[in-house]
């Protein structure tokens, strides 16, 4: 018995005879309780990160950006993808950018279409209808910024799918294209930035992707029902 004491480190005698108590080999926290956490329990086991998709708790997802949007938007246009029967999430981040700062924006793209308008009238060049209906909006928004009647807001709109396979995932793409190309707005996924979308979409407040348009008051207001 005392030669497996004096292995395992449990007790010593001295020069006196006199029995002392000995140190632990091991450090005691290893003897502490280990605390699951929240971020433990809501965690997946594990991330399978591609450049178009992300494999994550046996379904595939992929991210998607808003690139562009009609001249117009009407209310409600984001109701048919928000009552779709499929499996999905969408972030909308809303930045409001200063007044003062858009109007010095304007300004000088007022003067630039001014411009190019009257280079074709002096080149005797028939008038171009874009160019006309270009600077009648951006005169009408200023107009309306000044008299605090419009702000403009710089929007980032992202759509995560998921399926069970690719294949779901290509069907439930394409149809989500459609219903969206349908009314001029245009998708694209976030190639090789997959993490950074599928955080941008999860419901923590961060724009990983920073993706923007900038809209005012009335379309920003169309995307809410």
């Amino acid at each position: 018995m005392s030669l497996l004491s004096d292995l395992l480190g449990t007790s010593k005698k001295n020069e006196a005879g006199i029995k002392k108590t000995a140190v632990p080999v091991l450090p005691s926290e290893i003897y502490r309780t280990a605390k699951l956490q929240l971020q433990d329990v809501l965690a997946p086991a594990a991330l399978e990160v591609s450049s178009k998709s992300i494999k994550i708790a046996g379904k595939t997802s992929r991210t998607f950006f808003v690139m562009s949007y009609p001249r117009f938007l009407t209310d409600g246009w984001l109701a048919p993808i928000v009552n779709l029967d499929k499996v999905f999430d969408v972030g909308i981040h809303i930045h409001p950018i200063p007044t003062e700062k858009i109007l010095s924006e304007f300004k000088k793209k007022v003067a630039e279409v001014q411009s190019q308008i009257n280079i074709r009238e002096s080149k005797g060049l028939v008038r171009d209808p874009i160019l006309d209906t270009a600077y009648r909006d951006l005169e009408q928004l200023r107009d309306s910024l000044q008299q605090a009647q419009e702000k403009i807001f710089s929007v980032g709109l992202y759509i995560t799918i998921y399926a069970d396979d690719e294949d779901e995932l290509f069907k439930t793409e394409n149809e989500i294209r459609s219903l969206l190309e349908s009314k001029l707005i245009y998708v694209k996924p976030a190639l090789f930035q997959q993490m950074e979308g599928f955080l941008s979409v999860a419901p923590i407040g961060d724009d990983r992707l920073q993706v923007h348009t900038k809209l005012n008051t009335g379309p920003v207001s169309s995307f809410f029902p």
